[in-house]
């Protein structure tokens, strides 16, 4: 039997302002729903990713805007990743050089944080 991860929720303070930040980033706007004055709902998927980010209004846990810190991204090249995040204006930090990968971090307009790893040569046959 497979398990997939397919969503995580990120809390934000503003929606559309994050819905634009992902937007520049390259995530792709799934689905957004107005769906009463209480509720909406919005999924965004990064490029090439099976798993979508889900925020809104009325939805999600007890995390508030900025305390996600825990979402880890694999990505082909760390410096390509870094690269790309300061050509759309987003302050990211990097490439931080360690024996389990190369890593870049940013964070969202409400401060949740996000790592980008870019696997060793030795474990891109291991299933990652």
């Amino acid at each position: 039997m497979d398990w997939k991860i397919e969503l995580i929720h990120v809390p934000v303070s503003d929606v559309d302002r994050a819905k634009e930040f992902y937007e520049r980033v390259g995530f792709h706007a799934d689905h957004d729903q107005q769906v009463n004055d209480d509720l909406r709902f919005v999924q965004m998927t990064p490029p090439g990713s099976a798993c979508s980010i889900a925020f809104g209004t009325g939805v999600g846990g007890s995390l508030q805007p900025g305390q996600q810190d825990t979402i880890q991204v694999v990505v082909p090249d760390a410096d390509e990743a870094l690269a790309h995040l300061r050509s759309a204006g987003v302050e990211a930090q990097g490439v931080d050089e360690q024996p389990w990968g190369r890593f870049v971090t940013f964070a969202d307009p409400d401060g949740n944080a996000w790592t980008l790893q870019q696997l060793p040569a030795w474990s891109a046959g291991a299933g990652g």
